[in-house]
């Protein structure tokens, strides 16, 4: 075989290609794809390589050899023209790989090829010796880059330490200048949220929409990427206790305050907690209800048939002239139909039946205004019990972290432990909460509960829909019960009968020779028609 077709040129002759890359925190002078091409030409020019191709690569980290397309292509291109090929020259050997093994791989996939490595500005080449140290350099890059990120990991768990967030903050909040800061756009919506939540009269799927309505949208705000809010995220958002002013690291397993402004309480935080666990959101939604709500019917499915003890329905009837409404039986009992007209006149003659007379509204006011006193006193007992509760269990917390991290305990112990304080902190913080008292005027109260029990037949017909169907479950639990012309065998709720024979609980009226007692069943005058 002819000598001249198996022999390829030395590598201080023939082709070279020449491989540049930089990373995106690496882009100064003298890392610059500019500058690692002219060094580069110079060493092609010295040991009198001609350069066949450049593979320039630019913001690409040397951590892997996965995304990296243009070192793919250059080993690729390699492997195709490696006749021609003898050389690769390189800026410096971390260029190619700051991992000893991905460069020692790189390396013997060139030399399969018969295809020399060679650094620009460090000393490499075929001999034993050239070989060590080569290695050694590559092994020196691997670890600037592990100390690197060392002292990152190390600096990036200080600032958790410290209250700091490391990553995007949630809604609500801003990124400025590595601190979290109120989002002056949303901020007030969402700790109105987090209130709307708390009363526990909104699923997710109904949050969603409100706050969609509002303008808000997922992901970062202004960013490319805001979607729609959907059940799902508003699922992560309200349990995020970034709200309640701490920071949770599931990597480090532990929970700092932060130094941010929390959004909401701690008592508040947990109330929706319990509001969510008591929510099963896995299962199918269910099939659409038909709505059975209706101004035309009122009474419809709260009036009962006496003969079967089904509901009532309504529907119209046709007539010569025009449609009339009806309740009738959905059995269809003999004798049921009956002219909405009638049903509503025979349910305002009850209402005006019971009616309260002025002396048992003021007695019940008294009533509700000593209960209101009596919660607000036994409240704060329980506050100061649950405060002391909680700083113990936050205490007891703090020296868990203290002897997991000096190794007393191991991560298992501490992690079964930090589970159980942290359901007790839950529990408590329920336990405390009772926001729903603190946000109503007890004077306000006063005058809404007289406005409307001084007249509840005017009451029943200024309602809405909703409001007479509250109004009437509230006084009829079991409710109304027709025979066709009449109400028969109607039960008063236990409560509203307490207001109608509500009396004077410390004195009863009357003369002084009467006997004076807390038994508000003895003597017991006629409060109501």
């Amino acid at each position: 075989m002819n000598d001249s077709l198996s022999t390829k040129a030395s590598p201080d002759s023939g082709k070279a290609v020449l491989y540049l890359r930089v990373s995106t925190e690496e882009q100064v002078d003298n890392y610059s794809l500019e500058t690692q091409e002219n060094i580069c030409k110079k060493e092609a020019e010295r040991k009198n390589l001609e350069i066949m191709q450049i593979f320039r690569e630019e913001g690409r980290s040397a951590k892997t050899i996965t995304g990296r397309p243009a070192l793919v292509e250059m080993l690729e291109f390699c492997r195709k023209n490696k006749r021609e090929i003898s050389t690769v020259i390189i800026y410096r050997l971390d260029r190619i790989s700051r991992q000893t093994a991905d460069y020692l791989a790189i390396r013997r996939k060139l030399a399969e090829c018969d295809i020399t490595l060679v650094s620009a500005t460090e000393p490499t080449g075929n001999s034993p010796t050239e070989k060590f140290v080569e290695t050694m350099l590559a092994s020196f890059a691997q670890m600037d880059n592990d100390v690197r990120s060392e002292r990152s990991k190390n600096g990036m768990k200080a600032r958790f330490q410290a209250g700091l967030s490391n990553g995007s903050v949630p809604l609500g909040y801003l990124n400025q200048d590595g601190y979290a800061a109120k989002d002056p756009e949303t901020f007030d919506i969402m700790q109105k949220a987090w209130d709307l939540m708390a009363t526990g009269t909104k699923s997710l799927r109904g949050m969603a929409e409100v706050l969609t309505k509002q303008g808000i949208k997922g992901g970062p705000r202004g960013c490319a990427k805001e979607y729609p809010l959907r059940r799902q995220m508003l699922n992560t958002v309200f349990r995020n206790k970034f709200y309640a002013g701490k920071i949770v690291s599931k990597k480090y397993g532990l929970e700092v305050q932060g130094q941010h402004a929390a959004m909401v309480s701690e008592e508040k935080f947990y109330k929706v907690q319990s509001i969510l666990d008591g929510r099963n959101t896995n299962i199918a939604a269910p099939l659409a209800r038909r709505n059975i709500d209706n101004p035309d019917f009122p009474m419809r499915r709260f009036v009962k048939c006496t003969k079967c003890g089904a509901s009532l329905t309504g529907g119209w009837c046709k007539g010569k002239r025009k449609h009339y409404a009806y309740y009738f039986c959905l059995n269809k009992c003999k004798g049921l139909n009956t002219k909405v007209a009638s049903i509503d006149e025979k349910t305002i003659e009850e209402l005006d039946r019971i009616a309260l007379l002025e002396k048992a509204t003021d007695y019940f006011i008294a009533w509700l205004r000593q209960k209101y006193n009596l919660r607000s006193g036994s409240l704060q007992k329980r506050r100061d019990s649950a405060d002391i509760n909680l700083k113990n269990l936050y205490e007891f917390r703090q020296s868990l972290i203290e002897k997991n991290i000096s190794g007393v305990y191991s991560d298992e112990i501490f992690k079964e432990q930090n589970k159980i304080v942290k359901e007790k902190i839950q529990t408590v913080q329920i336990t405390k909460n009772d926001d729903i008292i603190q946000k109503y005027n007890l004077e306000a109260i006063t005058l809404f509960v007289k406005s409307k029990l001084e007249n509840i037949t005017q009451t029943f017909i200024e309602s809405d829909l909703t409001g007479k169907r509250s109004l009437l479950c509230s006084i009829y639990p079991s409710g109304l019960h027709w025979d066709g012309t009449t109400y028969l065998n109607t039960v008063i709720s236990p409560f509203y009968r307490a207001i109608l024979d509500l009396k004077n609980p410390s004195v009863l009226n009357g003369t002084p020779p009467e006997t004076r007692t807390r038994n508000q069943w003895l003597k017991r005058p006629l409060l109501y028609h």
